[in-house]
């Protein structure tokens, strides 16, 4: 395995650079954890991530590396394992036009950022980008930009800090997480 996934920095920087891996349209959940290994681990299951659309995937990522793909990212099934083997190979972002809403979910919650862009398919296989995500953009190496929609700042703090459970365990043990106003 690649290693968790490094969570993108808050605005883009010339040092972090992050290469494209293309995939197409619709994209399903059983492409990305194959319903044949959902009764092993998240490394096992992250072994065999798009094996049957880009078989040299889960062994070529490299933790940083971002998806780009067409429309549909993530429909299919409600398994958060869809997304946490991308994570767990260390994938830093997927950027597509659309999402499955409950894949968008599942992805944040276990930590992976998801920029949604309109002009996703204009990037190139192997091409480096930089993600500012407070700006809701993409940076191209030639200093073209691709807009996308803004990622509450509530989403990001989720994804910088690993998922939807870590962060809620920082803020207990910061004191930062609020009771509950019923109680």
């Amino acid at each position: 395995m690649n290693g968790k996934n490094p969570a993108p920095s808050g605005t883009a920087t010339p040092a972090r650079r992050h290469r494209v891996w293309r995939l197409g349209a619709d994209v399903d959940t059983d492409q990305l954890a194959p319903g044949a290994y959902m009764k092993f681990s998240i490394e096992e299951i992250a072994r065999h991530c798009l094996e049957r659309v880009r078989p040299e995937f889960a062994a070529q990522v490299r933790p940083g590396d971002v998806i780009v793909a067409g429309p549909g990212f993530g429909i299919g099934s409600s398994r958060e394992q869809a997304a946490a083997a991308l994570v767990t190979l260390g994938v830093s972002a997927v950027i597509a036009p659309s999402y499955s809403g409950l894949y968008f979910r599942n992805a944040f919650n276990v930590g992976l950022m998801l920029l949604t862009c309109a002009d996703a398919e204009t990037l190139a296989e192997g091409e480096h980008v930089a993600l500012d995500l407070e700006g809701s953009r993409v940076v191209r190496d030639d200093g073209g930009v691709l807009p996308c929609a803004p990622i509450p700042a509530f989403l990001r703090d989720m994804v910088q800090a690993g998922g939807l459970l870590p962060q809620l365990k920082r803020r207990l043990a910061d004191g930062t997480l609020q009771a509950h106003p019923m109680r």
